[in-house]
């Protein structure tokens, strides 16, 4: 279905991986859930990553909220770091519409002692 590049389609399909991640965020917050993301373990990481500028502001939205709360789960943060997430992290930090995901992007990288020790390896800052 991701592959199809339709809007319609694309859109949905961000919306269903955003809520998966929101599912998932909460069940590794209430102790459910251990371990690596199954979005991150299924490969889906670079889809993600890729769609996260995407010219629709609904995919957008959708992606910006899955990756910020990917990053809310410290045992994923290594992989989003070498899948280049950091950066889009960073980027909604800095340059997203919507305030609530700003500053959940800009909150959940200050929080991790991992993406807080990239972002001073590479000397930046949000």
């Amino acid at each position: 279905m991701a592959r199809c590049g339709q809007p319609d389609v694309l859109s949905q399909v961000a919306r269903g991986i955003a809520n998966f991640a929101k599912c998932e965020s909460r069940a590794s917050t209430n102790g459910i859930k251990s371990g690596r993301s199954v979005l991150i373990d299924d490969g889906a990481l670079p889809w993600i990553v890729q769609n996260a500028n995407n010219d629709s502001s609904p995919i957008r939205r959708h992606i910006e909220l899955a990756l910020c709360h990917l990053a809310q789960h410290e045992v994923n943060a290594k992989d989003m770091i070498s899948g280049g997430a950091l950066w889009e992290l960073v980027r909604i930090s800095r340059d997203c519409s919507r305030e609530d995901i700003r500053s959940l992007a800009r909150r959940t990288l200050n929080l991790s002692p991992i993406f807080r020790a990239e972002m001073r390896r590479l000397r930046i800052e949000v």
